[in-house]
């Protein structure tokens, strides 16, 4: 399509694990209005592990993190969130 060029951001869920703060860790080196832009590759693998199909972001970063609701009362698997800009996607199907 002619015109700009918009991508969406992207939003990621996972389990919270004992000493896992991948999501908060790169979340905290944004400061000031600095942002530290990586390049992320998100892969889906069947069952025997292999990747299936591979979405790569280019320049992304977070830009929002939540964690879990911490109920006292509840039983459900505690899970973080994390939404990510990004200023390009590539997508491949193996």
């Amino acid at each position: 399509m002619p015109g700009l060029v918009k991508f969406g951001n992207i939003t990621l869920k996972k389990g919270v694990f004992i000493k896992d703060n991948l999501f908060i860790e790169w979340y905290t080196t944004v400061k000031m209005n600095t942002v530290k832009r990586t390049t992320i590759t998100i892969n889906l693998i069947d069952e025997g592990g292999n990747p299936t199909m591979t979405w790569t972001l280019q320049n992304a970063w977070p830009t929002k993190v939540t964690g879990t609701d911490l109920k006292s009362d509840g039983n459900e698997v505690a899970v973080e969130t994390i939404e990510i800009a990004h200023e390009g996607l590539n997508i491949v199907n193996k």
